[in-house]
């Protein structure tokens, strides 16, 4: 049996390019423009196909509709990818809270599986929604639901607050 070479291209921005056009502006105004396109989104949420969907102060939801490149070999979507999912629109929605020049980076983060997604389970939607906000850590929550409705996967983290150049 030959296996068929399948290919994927993949197009981003520097993200340099992006950091300098968000010069000043509060997580909450840099999320709103990748939101609306106004700001092109991180590489990884390209290389994966994810995107923002929705950007408030507390809560970012990420959406995508999973593809072949996706799998692992048993058929189902790796579950890498509802993990990038989950810390991108956690540690954004922790973002929406931080003024210009600061960031997030995860501490920890601990994911529960609930139920295998295949393509089949429809679009993706990762929900990240901050908890509580301190001076130097934030702790938020994550919901991973398929096309149905259903939860696949929860998730709480603690991200550490880099602090402001401005």
């Amino acid at each position: 049996m030959k296996l068929e070479l399948m290919r994927r291209t993949v197009e981003w921005t520097d993200p340099a390019a992006a950091r300098a056009e968000s010069a000043g502006w509060t997580g909450l105004q840099i999320m709103q423009a990748i939101r609306d396109g106004r700001l092109p989104p991180p590489p990884m949420a390209s290389l994966i196909g994810f995107q923002c969907v929705e950007a408030e102060v507390g809560r970012i939801v990420m959406v995508l509709s999973p593809d072949p490149s996706l799998e692992n070999t048993i058929g189902l979507v790796h579950g890498a990818t509802a993990a990038a999912m989950l810390d991108t629109a956690m540690g954004a929605a922790a973002h929406t809270r931080l003024g210009a020049g600061s960031g997030v980076v995860t501490l920890d983060l601990h994911i529960t599986y609930l139920r295998p997604l295949t393509l089949a389970s429809g679009p993706l939607r990762a929900t990240g929604t901050l908890v509580s906000l301190g001076r130097t850590n934030a702790y938020v929550t994550g919901e991973l639901v398929d096309g149905a409705g259903k939860l696949a996967a929860h998730a709480v983290g603690n991200f550490s607050i880099l602090s402001g150049k401005g």
